[in-house]
């Protein structure tokens, strides 16, 4: 008996510093290799955050969003592909044949295939949506999910190969899987529009309006601290629409991307001072026709 005791003791010894040791420096090995791949993820993104400062991160250029975006998808590609050779190798260590775990590992994966096809979907969802780009960290985007009626506004906080990441205005930060998304609407893709419909009754002069609201506009213009929220003069596009009571005139104006939600608040301001100033008492609240929804963080508050 302390004979048997003592082979088994040598053959877990010599294990130990052969294929155990070999099994410990893998799993070891593909911990550290992870972690410094996100590290040097999270460095890339500080770098790109650098040479961004002073800028809102919704102005970045497409070029750094396109970047950020790249970088999360390769670190997590890279992630997962050291963990899978790591698995591979503890396997070999610790004396399994390949070939003999490789017929079981495919039903296993056709199985998990059938069970798994929509995160499949949303694998080649997200492929297709950073190839396209789509959008990227930092936009302001519209999601629409299929069987959800309300979209999501928010701006985007993470974009891999599975799920979006959108932080609302209210602070929520909805994870959506990308093979649900049915439809996204970029609102901070190049340039935005801030469209204004102005309500006036119907007894006041139009030409009055008119000339009051290019006014507007061009001190607008004029004003250091819109003027640079401004891509040109914005323009009065004349009577949109006549009720009963009153008719709407809408005013345009060009702003940098995710910018449209401070101008169209600062120029509402503007206009219903010049209207009380000219006597014009406007039907009812000013309201922007465009986008929709909530404005969301970044917009500036």
């Amino acid at each position: 008996m302390i004979v048997l005791a003592t082979d088994a003791a040598d053959d877990l010894s010599r294990w130990a510093r052969g294929s155990g040791l070999e099994v410990v420096l893998w799993v070891t090995g593909s911990v550290l290799f992870a972690r410094t791949v996100t590290w040097l993820g999270n460095h890339a993104v500080e770098r790109i955050d650098v040479a961004g400062d002073g800028v809102d991160r919704l102005v970045r250029s497409e070029e750094a969003k396109r970047k950020h975006a790249l970088i999360q998808v390769i670190s997590w590609v890279l992630v997962v592909v050291g963990y899978i050779l790591a698995a591979v190798k503890v396997i070999q260590a610790l004396g399994f044949e390949l070939s003999a775990i490789v017929p079981a590992a495919t039903v296993v994966g056709v199985a998990v295939g059938f069970g798994a096809q929509r995160i499949v979907q949303d694998l080649l969802a997200g492929f297709f949506l950073l190839a396209e780009r789509q959008y990227g960290y930092g936009d302001l985007v519209r999601v629409s999910v299929a069987g959800i009626g309300a979209p999501v506004l928010g701006t985007v906080e993470e974009v891999s190969l599975r799920i979006t990441t959108v932080r609302t205005s209210a602070g929520e930060v909805v994870i959506t899987p990308n093979g649900q998304i049915a439809q996204v609407t970029n609102l901070s893709r190049g340039w935005a529009r801030a469209l204004i419909d102005v309500p006036i009754p119907v007894e006041v002069d139009v030409n009055r309006v008119t000339g009051v609201l290019r006014d507007v506009c061009a001190a607008a213009f004029r004003d250091p601290d819109l003027r640079p929220l401004l891509l040109d003069k914005p323009s009065v596009m004349g009577v949109e629409s006549i009720e009963v009571d009153q008719f709407k005139v809408r005013v345009v104006a060009r702003t940098l991307p995710g910018r449209q939600f401070d101008v169209g608040r600062i120029l509402r301001g503007l206009i219903t001072e010049a209207l009380s100033a000219e006597g014009i008492r406007v039907a009812a609240q000013l309201a922007a026709s465009e986008p929709t929804g909530t404005e969301p963080t970044g917009a500036g508050a």
